[in-house]
């Protein structure tokens, strides 16, 4: 019985570290780790919150991303808002075991936009993405590029930029790109993706100040002053609220800024 009820409560503990413990991310949104954080447990989900969590090291800080009222519950979201309505809700059923009721699951907020173009092919492409996930994880950048340019090249006429399946293709090319010193076409896919992200991050959020950050620094390295500097602006004018002032990652854009400025001020 004292063996059953030892077993009973490590399966206990399993479930509750998974359901609350927090994924810890460096300056690039990539996780590194896994935290629990007992106060942080306590927020409830939304897909559209009104807050979001950034770590510098391994401290985490809650921060609002618009104006909250009076007695309004403080929200996060605790799976990939860049997804439809019916992954997140699946994600979360599976792994925090109740149903998503937010607005904007229970009106399939953007899910036009994020499967728009031609059912057959953007199926397509969603199969494939693990495949190129692999190949980015393993770093073969070379069979990644050619691959995720082959696909894009394929759906042009058919798939738009907004859905969510070619939106990850570009972000993947853009990796791959970037990684083989390909920066003038690393710099044409971080563009093309960058409308989309406006659209689906339209609150102040990590992911969009984080895209703007790694364009502008390759419009920066091409020689595309001006350019970098409207991309530094927008990143950090999302940053003071996502991140705050004296987070790292806001002090190198507001470093980045002041770099374009001066170089502009010299031409």
């Amino acid at each position: 019985m004292d063996h059953q009820l030892t077993a009973d409560c490590a399966v206990m503990c399993c479930y509750q570290v998974t359901c609350n413990c927090f994924s810890i991310s460096d300056g690039e949104l990539q996780d590194v780790g896994v935290g629990l954080y007992p106060s942080m447990s306590l927020l409830n989900h939304d897909c559209q919150p009104n807050c979001v969590m950034i770590f510098e090291g391994k401290r985490l800080t809650l921060r609002a991303v618009r104006l909250i009222k009076p007695c309004e519950e403080l929200t996060i979201s605790y799976t990939d808002i860049l997804a439809t309505s019916k992954e997140r809700r699946s994600h979360l059923q599976e792994q925090y075991h109740f149903l998503c009721q937010c607005t904007r699951c229970t009106t399939e907020d953007k899910d036009c936009d994020m499967l728009a173009g031609e059912k057959t092919a953007w199926t397509s492409l969603r199969d494939t993405i693990p495949h190129l996930e692999q190949l980015q994880s393993e770093q073969r950048w070379e069979e990644l590029l050619k691959e995720s340019q082959a696909l894009l090249h394929r759906c042009t006429d058919v798939v738009p930029d907004r859905n969510i399946y070619v939106l990850r293709l570009l972000d993947l090319a853009t990796d791959a790109c970037i990684s083989l010193d390909d920066y003038e076409t690393a710099l044409e896919y971080g563009n093309r993706a960058l409308e989309s992200y406006k659209l689906y991050y339209s609150d102040p959020h990590p992911s969009r100040a984080v895209e703007l950050l790694r364009v502008g620094k390759l419009q920066h390295y091409l020689g595309r002053l001006e350019e970098a500097q409207g991309s530094f602006t927008q990143a950090y004018d999302i940053m003071k609220v996502t991140h705050g002032t004296a987070h790292i990652l806001t002090n190198e854009v507001r470093r980045k800024l002041s770099e374009c400025q001066a170089e502009l001020g010299r031409v």
